[in-house]
């Protein structure tokens, strides 16, 4: 049985005026499942992932190597998928560690996105798993103009907690305008699955815990949109990662006795809005 989050209600704005958040009039009976992957069988479905891989960084000065899909960074078993950094080196520098980072082939524009994981069991600091969203057109924009969904960020030097964050040109951790929950906290995020969401419309983001009733984040459009403010009106993907150390998962340093530590992935769902 899950433990249910206390219902926390935090209202964020582009503008300077706050609402409420309100989801009692949301109709989930509309909704139709268009893609999901449930993680069932013993191998990872490539025609719905495909690997990104190296160890340049990652714009966060992160140490991890991701590798390829025939490393044992990754594995589908037991109904989950299974993405576990390990040390590998002497440690405390780049390329002493590895890990996976996975992206979805589709992309989606609007609706419900549900994520059921579990984190890595807490042992100490230094890793950084993420679910979150890119938007397609990175190739050609970069980043943060594309614009970044985080579903589910998780520091283990910041245990029993959970943040949920977007970034755009106007808003992004880069100068410090991200809006974000900050940490907020989760106490069963390491130890059982939690249902990460986020209902996507076309004027606002509502993020969520377990329940759509659980609400830790909404976002509305601001009046006078653009590609800088609000990205969220093209197609996103999803990435599944865990980094190591680097400017944010790092920044109380990496304790080496933590690996190996693997993120457990259960399903990713999107439902089509009415």
């Amino acid at each position: 049985m899950e433990k249910l989050l206390p219902i926390l209600l935090f209202s964020f704005l582009l503008s300077t005026t706050q609402c409420i958040t309100k989801t009692e009039d949301y109709n989930k009976s509309a909704e139709n499942l268009i893609w999901s992957d449930e993680f069932d069988g013993d191998i990872i479905d490539l025609t719905k992932w495909r690997f990104e891989t190296g160890d340049h960084g990652w714009g966060n000065n992160e140490w991890q190597d991701y590798q390829p899909q025939d490393s044992d960074n990754v594995e589908v078993k037991n109904g989950t998928l299974r993405i576990t950094a390990r040390k590998t080196g002497l440690g405390q520098r780049v390329g002493d560690y590895t890990s996976a980072r996975i992206n979805s082939r589709e992309s989606f524009l609007y609706g419900r996105i549900e994520i059921r994981a579990k984190m890595p069991d807490y042992k100490g600091p230094g890793i950084w798993p993420a679910l979150w969203m890119l938007g397609v057109n990175i190739g050609y924009l970069g980043w943060p103009l594309c614009g970044e969904i985080d579903l589910m960020e998780y520091i283990s030097s910041k245990p029993n907690s959970v943040l949920m964050t977007i970034h755009s040109q106007a808003n992004n951790h880069k100068n410090g305008t991200q809006l974000s929950t900050g940490f907020v906290p989760l106490p069963n995020i390491e130890e059982e699955f939690n249902i990460f969401g986020l209902l996507w419309e076309e004027e606002r983001l509502v993020f969520y815990v377990n329940r759509l009733e659980q609400v830790l984040l909404t976002i509305n459009r601001p009046e006078d949109y653009n590609q800088k403010n609000w990205p969220f009106d093209k197609h996103h993907y999803f990435l599944m990662n865990i980094a190591i150390g680097g400017s944010f998962g790092g920044s109380n340093g990496v304790d080496d006795s933590i690996f190996p530590a693997t993120m457990e992935v259960d399903y990713v769902r999107v439902y089509a809005l009415e």
